[in-house]
């Protein structure tokens, strides 16, 4: 089991920059991968970005590339998600998710969800 804390949503004015944070806790001593979904009014639940357990390998869907950073402090079980230059179809809410299998699992369907943060991006 993994107990997920997001923190850091807020109101952010387009082009500037954001970061959230997840705080994991219960079986950290598992290898686990990380990483964050969000679900915009109306809009289905997609995948943001993700990383491995350890760090090395991250991956992003298509439409933040290049404008967010997933990174992670493992002696701290803490990931971030730094968002630099958010447009106003990035605000959602932003979930935390972890899951102790294979990191496509974790992509499409995570086990573990925190309670979400709210993202809004002003024009």
């Amino acid at each position: 089991q993994v107990h997920l804390v997001e923190s850091g949503g807020g109101l952010v004015q387009a082009g500037d920059s954001l970061r959230l944070s997840c705080v994991a806790s219960g079986d950290t001593f598992v290898p686990y991968n990380m990483g964050f979904f969000r679900q915009a009014p109306g809009k289905e639940r997609e995948f943001v970005a993700a990383i491995d357990w350890n760090g090395d390998r991250t991956y992003y869907a298509d439409s933040v590339k290049g404008r967010f950073t997933i990174s992670k402090d493992t002696a701290q079980s803490t990931v971030y998600l730094q968002m630099n230059t958010p447009k106003p179809e990035d605000a959602a809410v932003y979930y935390c998710v972890a899951d102790f299998g294979e990191m496509r699992r974790l992509i499409k369907d995570p086990d573990y969800w925190g309670q979400g943060t709210q993202v809004t991006v002003s024009s």
